[in-house]
């Protein structure tokens, strides 16, 4: 499907090049320093909540991260800018990432202490793969990303059978444990929470049969749960298997769908069909 869009202005389109783009010296500039505000704002997050540091410097950590946050929003506001299409990029992986950075800090007016939540920012450096041109960890992203899609429906399936599972399980152990002195299966929903921790191997210990015949069944669902782990794992597998590896993916950007993952030799967007941008001249960079 093609979108009919007007062409960016020139301006725009260099703001594009700069901001989409990692093959040019100013847009691998402008991810570096990117990459590196990131990489602050999250330390700034994780330092306020180790209390001595928070009491010399919670005022400095404070309006750095205002800082940080402000930048990102202009940051976001120049993405918007740059793209023929704003709600296709906003809508986006990427662009729904890059807005939950910037919310929590504002969000702090209203629910305090909702600015921790920016440390969500971390997952922006995803971008690290485009930025240095590591096309070929991107083509196994793609691989894992189609292998979880095409293993979906199998997933969901064995999630419900758990489901009822765990409910059948934990409704039993309650009849066996319920009836006894002190016993921990207070309720059935109880008692499906300790099915769930057992069955997934976690045994926080918290709760415990005590009957014998409680212990036999917990033995039987512990044995249960290093079955049902290899269950999901071998569908995945499975599913990576079967896909069909593409060609080596370039950093390109669309400018219109805001979609990213092409080949290295692509012209035009396999998503929307408008022309990607190239560049022709050398990165100075050598990367």
């Amino acid at each position: 499907m093609t979108y009919k869009v007007k062409p960016l202005s020139p301006w725009r389109e260099k703001l594009h090049e700069i901001i989409f783009e990692a093959d040019t010296r100013m847009g691998k500039l402008f991810d570096v320093w990117l990459l590196i505000f990131i990489i602050g704002s999250v330390l700034a997050v994780m330092l306020e909540t180790v209390s001595h540091i928070e009491e010399r410097f919670g005022t400095f950590l404070i309006a750095l991260e205002w800082v940080f946050t402000i930048a990102f929003t202009i940051e976001y506001i120049l993405r918007l800018l740059s793209v023929r299409r704003p709600m296709a990029y906003a809508t986006s992986f990427f662009g729904v990432i890059d807005l939950l950075a910037i919310i929590p800090t504002y969000l702090e007016f209203f629910f305090d202490g909702s600015h921790y939540l920016a440390i969500v920012r971390a997952l922006r450096l995803l971008r690290v793969f485009r930025v240095f041109k590591l096309g070929h960890f991107l083509n196994e992203g793609a691989v894992i990303t189609a292998a979880l899609r095409a293993s979906r429906a199998k997933i969901t399936v064995f999630l419900v059978f758990i489901l009822l599972m765990v409910l059948i399980i934990g409704s039993v152990m309650y009849l066996v444990e319920g009836g006894t002195n002190g016993t921990q299966f207070t309720s059935i929903p109880r008692s499906v929470y300790w099915a769930i921790v057992t069955l997934t191997t976690v045994g926080y210990g918290d709760i415990a049969p005590t009957t014998t015949l409680g212990q036999f069944l917990a033995a039987i669902v512990m044995i249960m749960g290093y079955g049902v782990i290899a269950v999901p794992t071998g569908i995945v597998t499975s599913e990576i298997v079967n896909v069909k590896k593409s060609s080596e993916v370039s950093t390109q950007h669309c400018p219109t769908c805001s979609h990213d993952g092409h080949d290295a030799d692509a012209e035009y967007c396999k998503y929307c069909g408008e022309e990607l941008h190239s560049h022709s001249h050398t990165d100075s960079w050598g990367l």
